[in-house]
């Protein structure tokens, strides 16, 4: 495939993961966009790694995927306990949890 296209369907990958962040109040939507975003991130990594031939590319794939799954891991337990605590998953409703 061409480069300018993956490049295109990255950044608008990357475009809808932000949109994603700042206009949603649900916090699982929230965790959703962010994992679209590094999957943006991801598929430029594999572009160029295809394009100029070289492996490093894949290696910080597989690295931003290890950081994609901890994220994911601690960000649903973190909204589980919270869930139990409010019956909610509405962002605006955690911002009382100082002190």
């Amino acid at each position: 495939m061409d480069n300018s296209l993956m490049i295109f369907l990255s950044f608008a990958l990357f475009t809808i993961g932000l949109l994603g962040v700042l206009s949603r109040r649900n916090v699982l939507i929230f965790f959703l966009s962010i994992e679209l975003m590094l999957n943006a991130a991801n598929l430029l990594f594999v572009t160029f790694a295809n394009r100029w031939d070289d492996q490093t590319g894949l290696v910080w794939v597989f690295f931003v995927f290890v950081v994609a799954a901890v994220e994911a891991a601690v960000g649903f337990a973190l909204l589980i306990n919270l869930f139990r605590k409010r019956q909610s998953v509405d962002i605006d409703n955690f911002n009382e949890l100082k002190g």
